[in-house]
């Protein structure tokens, strides 16, 4: 019991003697201890990475789970150290919702077979999404996770370890200061005609005095000099380390972006043979659904034979037949790569300038684009029209 108390007590003492060193640091009353600028420039290296890194985290667990119930829910049962109950997703939900619908349409009548059709695909949409999430879970947000939880809190800890190693280095300097400011004026030869050999005594005794108290702020100040050189190194140390960090966090973050790069290829393909499909089945339920229709995209091979500018519908467009027009041209700058589906069509590459211009009866979507001796139709939104 006596231990703790002289334990507390010295632990008060420590605390006290630091504030006041704070205080008067932040008052510019006392001198203070300045980290050299490579140490400066790892220490403003690290609170940056940890800031970004936290921003990033954060928005990506928005992105994987924009629901932020369900983001409290998984971070509640992580805490718990149990599992997440297995819950189909919107995806999931959709097709399962658009089969039931079909059940009680119908399966055999159009709308109730499209219905099975493209629930389906929502169905396997769902777990494309499904395989997404755990895989970038695994592979990067819990790396990012790890560093914030686990290296970042050792670094901060280190830090703070280091800031009080300083404060004590600080206040070690300053009582050293102040005992050899009292010794020098306790040693000054006083006046033998003056003073009374008592106070001559007494004056040698309080220089000896204030001597053992230099010699002791000395052996303090080493001591803490030590202490703080040795913290120094370790929190170097740690601070080098966020290089490592970077190149760990590079490689997740490759990971993260084939990860991307598959569930969205996975998507495409999905709702490339679910368009087929239902062209397909489309044929034989609405074969001239689109046949009057002069607005249907060119994009989908729609045309409408009553309309008088026929001559460059989609199927028989001919594009060395077209002919720019005196006026009405227009440069464009492409956006984004593109890569022609048919001959009747202009591949693209991004930043590059075209000429543009429109013919009767094409459809709004697209253009007629010229480069050099190349022509072909190009997509409006891949074009930036320039005046």
């Amino acid at each position: 019991m006596d231990f703790n108390v002289k334990k507390l007590a010295s632990d008060a003492g420590i605390f006290f003697t630091r504030a006041i060193q704070f205080t008067g640091e932040k008052f510019g009353q006392v001198e203070k201890t300045e980290l050299d600028a490579h140490f400066e420039n790892l220490l403003s290296r690290a609170d940056s990475t940890k800031n970004w890194t936290e921003k990033i985290f954060r928005q990506t667990e928005v992105l994987l789970q924009p629901n932020p119930s369900s983001r409290i829910e998984e971070f509640l049962y992580e805490k718990l150290d149990r599992t997440v109950p297995s819950r189909p997703n919107n995806e999931e939900l959709l097709g399962h919702y658009m089969q039931d619908a079909a059940k009680d349409f119908g399966p055999g009548t159009p709308y109730g077979s499209t219905l099975i059709k493209v629930g389906d695909c929502e169905r396997r949409l769902g777990s494309v999404q499904r395989e997404f999430l755990q895989t970038s879970a695994i592979s990067f947000l819990t790396p990012l996770r790890n560093f914030l939880e686990g290296d970042w809190r050792t670094i901060s800890k280190e830090r703070r370890l280091l800031e009080n190693r300083r404060l004590d280095l600080d206040s070690c300097k300053a009582r050293l200061k102040k005992a050899k400011l009292a010794e020098s004026k306790a040693a000054a030869v006083p006046d033998f005609q003056e003073t009374r050999p008592r106070n001559y005594v007494l004056s040698a005794s309080a220089s000896a005095l204030w001597s053992e108290e230099v010699d002791k702020a000395e052996h303090e100040l080493r001591v803490a000099q030590t202490e703080f050189d040795r913290q120094a190194e370790v929190t170097r140390l740690l601070l080098e380390g966020i290089s490592s960090t970077h190149v760990n966090h590079l490689r997740c973050l490759h990971e993260f972006v084939e990860a991307q790069t598959a569930y969205y290829k996975q998507c495409h393909l999905h709702m490339q043979d679910l368009q087929k499909e239902l062209d397909s089945s489309n044929g034989d339920v609405f074969p001239n659904a689109f046949a009057g229709n002069p607005g249907h995209s060119m994009a989908s091979g729609g045309s409408s034979p009553l309309d008088p500018a026929s001559a460059v519908e989609t199927d028989t467009l001919k594009i060395e037949e077209v002919q720019a027009p005196a006026t009405g041209t227009r440069k464009a700058k492409v956006l984004y790569d593109y890569d022609a589906a048919d001959t009747s069509e202009l591949s693209l590459l991004a930043d590059e300038l075209i000429t543009v211009y429109t013919v009767p009866g094409m459809d709004s979507d697209w253009l007629v684009g010229e480069r050099g001796n190349q022509k072909g139709k190009v997509p409006v939104t891949y074009l930036e029209l320039l005046s």
